[in-house]
């Protein structure tokens, strides 16, 4: 059977492309949900280089994405969606079976809820840390560092390796008992964690545990970010 949503036909050669790079933490989200839902055939990938800031480019802000960030989800007819959460949404309802981001009012709320605790304690914290504190992503992309704020959102994303932590002592799943977009994005803050060297504190056994057992998971296993760190 063939399922068609939007403009899109996943049973028919790549019709979306996906502007990204592919060991950044925010684009590994996207490729981890594209490989749950068996969409990689379905999509051409476009290199972005962050450290020389094609991100940052006028053309690439007039044209994919306002914000100046990755990845980009780029459909047939030029329409284009930029966010992780967005990209997912998207993704995950082609094929009427939304797995990732919930298939009923409960499941999407606590999905969205720890998926987007996931960004603000864990994976952008990360990122100011990264941007502000280290030397980030060279002179030539940041233009404006504050040390002072990125250390303090590193010991935010400390924090929030603890309350994961906390979460998956309960839990099989940052959302409960099945893997799910907010296992995704807490996958992409600690892969931001291992390219800064900030450690998940060796009492947080919970998500330690919790993260090798993803880093076995097919979707997540072969992903370009963990081909230098997995077995």
């Amino acid at each position: 059977m063939i399922a068609v949503a939007g403009n899109v036909d996943v049973n028919q050669p790549p019709t979306m492309t996906i502007y990204d790079f592919p060991k950044g933490p925010y684009p590994t989200r996207v490729r981890i949900a594209l490989a749950e839902k068996n969409l990689q055939t379905h999509v051409r990938f476009v290199m972005v280089d962050l450290y020389k800031g094609e991100h940052k480019k006028p053309d690439f802000i007039a044209n994919k994405n306002y914000s100046g960030t990755l990845p980009v989800l780029e459909l047939a007819d030029g329409t284009c969606i930029a966010e992780c959460t967005a990209i997912t949404e998207y993704l995950d309802g082609l094929d009427g079976n939304p797995v990732l981001t919930g298939r009923n009012a409960l499941e999407k709320g606590i999905i969205h809820m720890m998926s987007k605790r996931a960004e603000l304690e864990l994976l952008d914290a990360i990122s100011v840390y990264f941007h502000h504190a280290t030397p980030g992503l060279g002179p030539g992309v940041e233009l404006y560092q504050n040390p002072e704020w990125g250390f303090r959102q590193r010991d935010k994303a400390v924090r929030g390796m603890h309350y994961f932590d906390s979460v998956l002592r309960r839990q099989p799943y940052v959302a409960g008992d099945e893997f799910s977009m907010a296992d995704i994005t807490v996958v992409g803050g600690l892969v931001f964690a291992g390219i800064v060297d900030l450690t998940v504190p060796a009492e947080c056994t919970a998500l330690w545990a919790w993260y090798e057992r993803m880093k076995k998971r097919p979707s997540v296993y072969a992903q370009p970010a963990f081909s230098d760190i997995v077995d």
